[in-house]
C-alpha cells in the first residue's frame, strides 16, 4: 500500500448538508459481505434503506472473501475491508478501481477516505480503527491502580486484580490461533522493535524480538480464561460485557458495545487509554487500520454502478447520526465521541500503521497459524519461531517473493 491513515485520520471533519438515509431506489440485486461489529452493522443497515441489497455480516469474512470474489460471476458485489484484508483482494484481481464511480458519485467523500495503490482508488474508507486499553473504571479506582501505560504495568495490575477477586478473570484478549493472535504478535513484536523480514524478504522473526514478544504472550495468558484460545474480539466483548474481565486490549470500534445498556453489566465503568507500550517509554503496541468498502470485478458494470451508490450511501450523514460512537467515523460531520479517547491517544502517541503488503501477509498467517504451539507449551519459543520461519518461507518462495 501506498498510503497509508495515520494520526492525520483522527483530524475532526467538517459539517455537511443533512440527507435522506438513501438519495436513490436501487432495482438492481446486490450483496455485501462484510464484518459483524457495529460500525458495519450501522453501515449496511442503511445501505438496506437503498432497497435489494442483502447483507452477510460474518467474522469470518476476511477467509471467505477471497474465494467468493474470485468467482465469476462474483458471489457478492460489495465486500467490507480493512488494510489488512484489502491485500488478498488486491493480489487476487478481483477487485476494481473505482475511480470512475468517486467521480461520478463521491461529492461528499473526504480526501482521506480514497485509498489508493498505484495511484488508483482501490477501496472507500469509512472509519480508522486499532485495538487499544479498556479496563473497568471502578476496580481500578477501588484497588488503587493507575492506568497501565506498559504492558509490565498491566500484568502488576492482573496481579491485584487476581488478588482481590473482583472478577473471574483479570485480563482477556484476542488469542484465538490465525488472524487474532497474528494481530496480539505483530503489536507487541513491533513494539520490542522487531523486523519481520530482512531487505530480501527472509524472515528476521527468530530474533530477541521474537523471544520477547512470545514470553510476553505467555505472561498475558496466565491472567486470562484458560479458554483464551478461543477467544476473539466478540468473545472479550463478551466477558467484559458480562464482569468478567476487568483489562483487555480490544478495538475501538467495540467501546461503544459495553456501554450498552440492552447488553452490558458495566455500562458506565468502562474507561480507555492508549494501547500500553511493549517497553517503557515506548509508542503504543498497537497498530493503526481503516475499514472500508470494495467492489468486486467480476460482475458488470451497471452492477457495479448500483453498488458503488449503495455503498456510499451506508457511508452517509444518516449512519453517523443513528450510530455516532460506533467508530472513529471518517464521515462527513463527525465529531469523535468518547468512545474515540483510546485510538486517538495510540494515534497520538505515534503507533505505527498495520503493514499491510504481501510479505507481511504469509508473515502473519504463519505467526497466526503458529505462535500458540509455544502458549500450550507444546515447542519452547525458539523452536516455535523456527517453525513460523519456515513455514513462511515455504510460501514465500512459491510465490517467488524469495529466492
Amino acid at each position: 500500500m501506498k498510503k497509508t491513515l495515520a494520526t492525520a485520520l483522527f483530524a475532526l471533519l467538517m459539517s455537511s448538508t443533512a440527507h435522506a438515509s438513501c438519495s436513490f431506489q436501487n432495482t438492481v440485486p446486490l450483496k455485501s459481505l462484510t464484518a459483524a461489529f457495529d460500525a458495519w452493522k450501522a453501515v449496511t443497515a442503511t445501505m438496506a434503506e437503498c432497497g435489494n441489497v442483502r447483507s452477510e455480516l460474518d467474522q469470518d469474512f476476511r477467509t471467505k472473501q477471497p474465494a467468493a470474489f474470485a468467482a465469476n460471476p462474483s458471489l457478492y458485489h460489495i465486500g467490507g475491508v480493512s488494510n489488512g484484508t484489502l491485500v488478498p483482494l488486491m493480489n487476487g484481481g478481483t477487485i476494481r478501481p473505482l475511480d470512475a464511480l468517486v467521480a461520478k458519485y463521491g461529492q461528499d467523500l473526504q480526501p482521506n477516505q480514497l485509498i489508493k495503490v498505484d495511484g488508483k482508488i482501490m477501496s472507500v474508507a469509512m472509519d480508522v480503527n486499532d485495538q487499544h486499553l479498556m479496563y473497568r473504571t471502578d476496580i481500578l479506582q477501588e484497588l488503587g491502580i493507575a492506568v497501565p501505560t506498559t504492558w509490565d504495568e498491566v500484568l502488576d495490575a492482573a496481579a491485584k486484580i487476581k488478588a482481590s477477586g473482583k472478577v473471574a478473570y483479570p485480563l482477556g484478549g484476542t488469542f484465538k490461533p490465525g488472524f487474532d493472535l497474528g494481530l496480539d504478535f505483530t503489536n507487541l513484536f513491533l513494539g520490542f522493535g522487531g523486523q519481520f523480514t530482512k531487505a530480501d524478504n527472509t524472515p528476521s522473526i527468530n530474533s530477541p524480538a521474537g523471544l520477547k514478544t512470545l514470553e510476553m504472550l505467555k505472561k498475558i495468558a496466565a491472567y486470562m480464561d484458560p479458554e483464551y484460545l478461543v477467544s476473539d474480539s466478540t468473545f472479550v466483548q463478551k466477558q467484559f460485557q458480562q464482569g468478567k474481565i476487568a483489562i483487555a486490549n480490544l478495538w475501538a470500534t467495540r467501546a461503544a458495545a459495553l456501554d450498552d445498556p440492552k447488553e452490558s453489566q458495566v455500562v458506565g465503568k468502562i474507561g480507555l487509554a492508549a494501547a500500553p507500550a511493549a517497553v517503557k517509554g515506548g509508542k503504543p503496541a498497537t497498530t493503526l487500520w481503516w475499514d472500508g468498502i470494495v467492489i468486486a470485478k467480476n460482475i458488470t458494470d451497471a452492477e457495479a454502478d448500483a453498488a458503488f451508490r449503495v455503498a456510499i450511501a451506508g457511508m452517509g450523514e444518516s449512519t453517523l447520526k443513528a450510530a455516532p460512537a460506533a467508530a472513529v467515523w471518517l464521515i462527513k460531520g463527525y465529531t469523535p465521541t468518547k468512545y474515540a479517547a483510546g485510538a486517538v491517544a495510540s494515534a497520538n502517541g505515534g503507533a505505527p500503521p498495520y503493514p499491510s503488503s504481501t510479505v507481511y501477509g504469509l508473515v502473519a498467517s504463519a505467526v497466526g497459524d503458529g505462535a500458540a504451539d509455544f502458549l500450550t507449551g507444546k515447542k519452547t519459543a525458539e523452536k516455535t519461531l523456527a517453525d513460523i520461519e519456515a513455514a513462511y518461507l515455504v510460501k514465500a518462495k512459491e510465490q517467488g517473493l524469495v529466492k
